[in-house]
């Protein structure tokens, strides 16, 4: 990875500038590769968004798969459905690539160290 560029994510804070922006991520905290797409899914933290980016050359934005959602951390089982952890609610669910809805597979009963 190029330290000297500003405008990559060595640090693990920020690319492109702290902000919203589709050329943007703040704080990202987990990323998978997708196979079959060739790109990145990236857990977009500080934004509250689940991201996908392309791997190929000249890629300058990424795209917005799952919005509203503290993710911290991403699995990919092997029919593609996504798993994403959120913070904000506690939970995990599973999304369909393309659904911005998932279906709720852990958690889900608020904080606490209980298994529910």
């Amino acid at each position: 990875m190029d330290t000297e560029r500003s405008d990559c994510c060595w640090s693990g804070y920020c690319c492109n500038g702290q902000g919203n922006g589709l050329h943007q991520l703040f704080r990202p905290t987990d990323v998978l590769i997708d196979k079959e797409t060739d790109s990145l899914i990236i857990c977009d933290w500080g934004n509250a968004r689940v991201v996908r980016w392309s791997r190929r050359s000249g890629t300058t934005q990424g795209e917005i798969l799952i919005d509203n959602i503290y993710c911290c951390g991403l699995a990919m089982d092997e029919q593609r459905n996504l798993y994403v952890s959120d913070v904000g609610k506690d939970e995990v669910r599973r999304y369909q690539l393309g659904e911005n809805i998932g279906t709720l597979v852990a958690g889900g009963n608020g904080k606490g160290d209980g298994l529910n």
